[in-house]
């Protein structure tokens, strides 16, 4: 049976993933992760998310896979005991020098996609290292993951679904460049996903940055746009979605299928999950036929439109910001949920109506939608609410005091 990994930046997001089918979460400790701007876990919270894990049948990865240096591998050092014994089941690490301290604490290591694992040669070295899985690289084709995965004496993993890179495996250096900001540090601040303008001009200019094109003998300069109607997403990649292809997937013999979003909210990690799970089960269940919603539910959640990637031997195509048609308003928060007769207590302060769609989320309720059939005020059943009010609904789901209330409404 494969495994799926889902992300968590918070608790909201991990226990999303584990009550939608997640076999395993990967979670970033602050300050030592890729998304160092993500809400992440803090070494005094990391017991409580293990044990969440734990007792969904979940595992718990943990992601410490940034650039390290003296100082920060010294720092990390104290914390290994504790991560230890608070049960982490592995560490997904990029620097080398973090494989040795992570096995003399008798963890499990993972090595991360940053890593660029590319071939059979380097997984028999990193088994040397006593390292179990590798994360291969997304610049990899579904024949060449096949043949490594086939052959590899170690676990393989692979992403099948969410935000890609314009960089080799995420390696990347124009937000360092231009800001001092460092992605292999966890601080991107995604210049690739800004609208740019692309002029060919063989008169350098010092105050605009150079991309050389050698083959064509000539230079291209990427400056700020002065005319929207020239302006475009040309280093932003569409995200990976790979729901269209599970057969081909699950044939490969990869070990397990990651799904990124560590700095996503919620919701996009309990429909991904619940999706793919669906679909994994289907598949192992032998009754496989693809689903039409699946690939409706991962639209109606944040993305910026879909693609393969280089699954299938062609460069993935540029796409702009949230191509969801559905989009999130808050509208309030949960005051008292009366479990005896499933009935939630909503302050709001935005207009709400019988047949509104309701995204509810908080940091154990993890992230519900709701359509709403029936309401009260004092007893009273109503069909509409102006803000401002207290209002009951009924519910079935458990929710919690202060969870955050969203209605959900076509752009």
């Amino acid at each position: 049976m494969v495994e799926l990994l889902a992300p968590a930046g918070d608790f909201s997001a991990l226990n999303s993933a584990v009550n939608n089918g997640a076999d395993s979460v990967y979670i970033g400790l602050n300050g030592f992760n890729m998304r160092i701007n993500a809400t992440n876990f803090t070494i005094n919270n990391l017991k409580k998310a293990v044990d969440i894990a734990h007792n969904n049948s979940s595992k718990l990865y943990l992601c410490t896979n940034t650039i390290m240096k003296d100082k920060d591998i010294n720092k990390f050092k104290e914390l290994l005991p504790a991560i230890k014994q608070y049960g982490v089941d592995a560490l997904i690490v990029s620097d080398i020098g973090m494989v040795d301290l992570a096995i003399s604490n008798d963890l499990e290591v993972h090595i991360s996609v940053q890593e660029n694992v590319s071939n059979y040669r380097t997984l028999k070295t990193l088994k040397k290292l006593g390292i179990s899985r590798a994360v291969l690289s997304r610049e990899l084709n579904i024949e060449e993951i096949k043949k490594i995965a086939k052959n590899s004496p170690i676990e393989t993993e692979v992403f099948i679904h969410g935000a890609m890179c314009m960089a080799i495996s995420g390696r990347c250096f124009l937000s360092y460049g231009l800001y001092g900001k460092s992605a292999n540090c966890g601080d991107c601040l995604q210049p690739c996903r800004k609208q740019w303008i692309l002029n060919e001009d063989n008169n350098q200019n010092t105050n605009t940055r150079i991309i050389n094109n050698e083959s064509k003998n000539t230079n291209f300069l990427i400056e700020r746009s002065k005319d929207n109607s020239y302006k475009t997403h040309f280093l932003s990649p569409k995200d990976m979605a790979m729901i269209e292809h599970i057969p081909e997937l699950l044939k490969t013999g990869v070990d397990a299928f990651k799904i990124e979003g560590r700095a996503r909210a919620s919701d996009y990690v309990a429909t991904t999950t619940k999706v793919y799970r669906e679909a994994f089960d289907s598949y192992e269940n032998g009754n496989y036929k693809f689903n039409p919603k699946w690939l409706d539910d991962l639209n109606n959640v944040f993305n910026r439109g879909f693609d393969t990637g280089f699954y299938f031997i062609r460069p993935y195509e540029i796409s702009g910001s949230n191509q969801s048609p559905i989009r999130k308003k808050d509208i309030g928060q949960i005051v008292n949920y009366y479990s005896k007769i499933k009935v939630a207590e909503l302050k709001i302060w935005d207009d709400l109506k019988l047949g509104d769609e309701l995204l509810i989320q908080g940091q154990t309720t993890g992230s519900i939608k709701h359509k709403v059939c029936s309401m009260e005020i004092d007893n009273e059943r109503i069909n509409q609410v102006k803000k401002g009010n207290n209002v009951a609904i009924a519910i079935n789901e458990k929710v919690r005091p202060n969870d955050h209330v969203y209605k959900l409404i076509e752009k």
